[in-house]
Formats: C-alpha cells, structure tokens, sequence
C-alpha cells in the first residue's frame, strides 16, 4: 500500500465498508453525467457564438473522446498499482511532487466549479447586473425588490438550507437518488429550451446562427481560443473517478458508465448550445440563464422561462454535493495525511465542510462572473486532471 492511499478520496476502503454491497452501473452513471453536467452547460451556447456551431460541434466531440481515453488511461493504472487515489497514482509515478500537484489541481478545479454553481443559483434567484443592463432573479420577478430576496441573502439561505444537509452524506453511492434528480431536471432543462427553439424557428423568430468564426471588431482570432477551456471545464469529471470507481464492483463497470455518461452529456451539450444560440443569438450571456429574464412577453412564455431557470438552479443544488465530496477529501488528504479516515472523525468532517460552504459563499457574492472562472480553471487545472496528468502517468 502506497503512503498516498492511507487516506482515500472515496473516504471509503477499496472493498468498501463490510455488508454494504457495490454501488449499481446505473447509480455510477448517474453520478458521473452529475459530475459533468455542472455550471459548464451554462456557457456552451456563448462557445457557439464565439466559435459557430461547425467548429464548436467538432471540438465537443473531440474533448469527449479524448476525456474518455484519459479515464480509462486513469483506471488501468489504478488497478495495475496500490493506490486507490488520484494522487496515489501520481505519487506511485511522479512521488510526492506528483501527489500535491494532483491535489492542488483537484482543489483549484472543484473550488472554481462550487463557486460558479453559488454564482449561477444567486443569478436565477436574485438576477444580476452587466454594466448598464440589469437581468432580475426569479424572487425579484414574483415579489418585488426586497432585502431577505437580495443576492447575499437568498444565495445564503439556499446555502444553509438546502447544500448544508446534502453535503454532510458521507458516501457518494448515498447521492444517487439526487444524481437521478439532477440528470432529469438537467434533460427537462434541455428539452424546454429545445422547444422553445423549435417554436421559435417555426415562427421565423430565432437568429441567424454562424455556421464557422466571424472575425471583426468585437471577435479576434485570440478570442476563438477562449472557448476551449469553457469546454475542456465542461467535460473535466476526473477528480470523482476513484470515488465512484471504487465503489462498484468491476473496473470494467466504471469504463461502461464513463461511455454511456459522456454520450449523453455530449448530446446534451450540443442540444442546449444550439438551442441557446437560435434563441438569442449574438446576445448571449456567458450564463445563458441570465437571458430567460426578458425573452417572452406573453404568460405561458414567462412561465416557460421561470422553469427553465428554477430546474436548472435546483440541478445545480444537486451538483454541488458531488464536487464538494471529493474536494473535501483531497483538501483533508493535503492537510492531515497521517489523520484517520475523514467519515470516521465527524469534527473534523463537519469543521471542513463548513469552512469550504463559507469560503465559497463568500467567494461567490464576490466574484459574480463566471466567465473568468472558466477560462482560468479550464486553462490551468482542468486541462492538467483531464488530459496532461492520465498521459504522463501513461508514458511514465
């Protein structure tokens, strides 16, 4: 046994705790298309608009492929060492240096992705503000602008509320049924928007969509390569890997549940993408969900754009438990390596958990763009998780 692995990022041994049976393909599958399908949905359609719908296509295709191959770089390794950890790996292949890379990338990663989620909830409930524009939240729409509806108070009851309960589960296979929620709430949000298009284009209302980059004043060549880190953050799910992995019984069952998992989140990427696209077209947010403020004038369409926002917000709810779950536990194995298991020490559980729920919080009422985040987070250490660090452990 590898020093990395005397504490696991499933919180759990490989066999799992004694009389609990392995977790289902379908519970995996459903934990790992959560996994994926997080804030990142959210700026698809605003690639489209950068890249036209031709290239972005491609590139959703080609991330996918290549984020499959990594995984199943990732779990051959895993199984052919001793370690059941990300960093385990990379220790047994790099030795320490490895190790902390790997965790501080996994910290970066899923502390980034939280914070978008709180910044996209705050947007939904509370609307937000870009320079002169100002998009209104769901609460501001039904009651009015009042203080206990503001942005810091309605994300924080939302933060003690609902994601305090869930992120105190301390075994992922636990999630499975808000997994399931999720995906569904992520597939009715897709399918809302997709009829919306589909009217749209029938009435001959939606925008003319660019098939390949226009460059011009607004759009530099420069600008096309902001695109793929949005993309690259939208697939990165390798940090939950060895925590969903573990807790099923054959390696080959994780390899059938990443496949099955990245076709449907490919399909409802390029769903909601080009969907968001014809809607609004050159006008786009980086969070598409901002734009359901204004896009219907009549009852039923305000209605429709209400349920687009709250699914999707409540999708993101269910998410945020998953990342959570495996940022805590590397954050834990970074800090306290000679500490016993996490879920066996409940103080030292729950402290961390409140001081990552509070951290982000803040972080999110602070930086209220998620623009930036994906660029910085899909540029630095998603695109190391995802691709970079499987390969060198392959050629090492």
């Amino acid at each position: 046994m590898s020093p990395a692995s005397d504490v696991h990022a499933p919180l759990l041994s490989p066999h799992g705790h004694p009389g609990v049976n392995p977790a289902s393909v379908s519970g995996a599958v459903f934990n790992i298309a959560t996994s994926i399908i997080g804030a990142g949905i959210m700026s698809i359609p605003a690639t489209l608009k950068v890249l036209g719908i031709i290239p972005a296509f491609a590139l959703i295709v080609i991330v996918g492929v290549l984020v499959e191959m990594s995984v199943e770089f990732l779990m051959r390794f895993t199984h052919s060492g001793e370690s059941i950890t990300y960093a385990g790996v990379m220790k047994e292949s790099f030795g320490r240096v490895g190790s902390v890379a790997t965790q501080v990338c996994v910290m970066i990663t899923n502390l980034g992705c939280l914070i978008m989620y709180l910044i996209i909830i705050a947007d939904v409930l509370s609307g937000s503000q870009h320079g002169e524009t100002i998009h209104f939240g769901v609460l501001q729409e039904w009651f009015g602008s009042h203080w206990w509806n503001s942005r810091e108070f309605a994300l924080l009851v939302t933060v003690i509320v609902v994601l305090f309960p869930l992120v105190l589960l301390k075994r992922v296979e636990s999630l499975k049924f808000s997994s399931f929620i999720s995906v569904l709430l992520a597939v009715i949000f897709v399918g809302i928007c997709s009829v919306m298009a589909i009217i749209a284009l029938v009435q001959g209302k939606t925008k003319n969509p660019r098939l390949v980059p226009q460059l011009d004043e607004q759009t530099s060549f420069f600008d096309l390569f902001t695109a793929v880190p949005v993309i690259v953050t939208a697939f990165t799910f390798h940090f939950n890997v060895h925590p969903i992995g573990f807790e099923l019984g054959k390696p080959s069952d994780m390899i059938s549940a990443v496949r099955v998992s990245l076709v449907l989140c490919a399909a409802i990427y390029f769903a909601i993408g080009l969907s968001g696209y014809l809607l609004f077209g050159d006008s786009i947010m980086s969070d598409i969900l901002v734009n359901f403020d204004k896009s219907s004038d009549t009852a039923t369409g305000a209605l429709l754009n209400d349920v687009v926002r709250l699914s999707y917000a409540l999708h993101l709810m269910l998410v945020f438990p998953l990342l959570n779950f495996s940022l805590r536990s590397n954050i834990d194995e970074f800090l306290f390596p000679k500490k016993p298991l996490l879920a066996s020490d409940t103080k030292r559980f729950v402290a961390l958990t409140i001081l990552l729920l509070v951290f982000s919080y803040l972080a999110a009422i602070a930086f209220p763009n998620i623009w930036y985040l994906f660029q910085f987070v899909g540029s630095t250490s998603a695109v190391c998780l995802a691709f970079i660090f499987p390969g060198a452990i392959a050629l090492r």
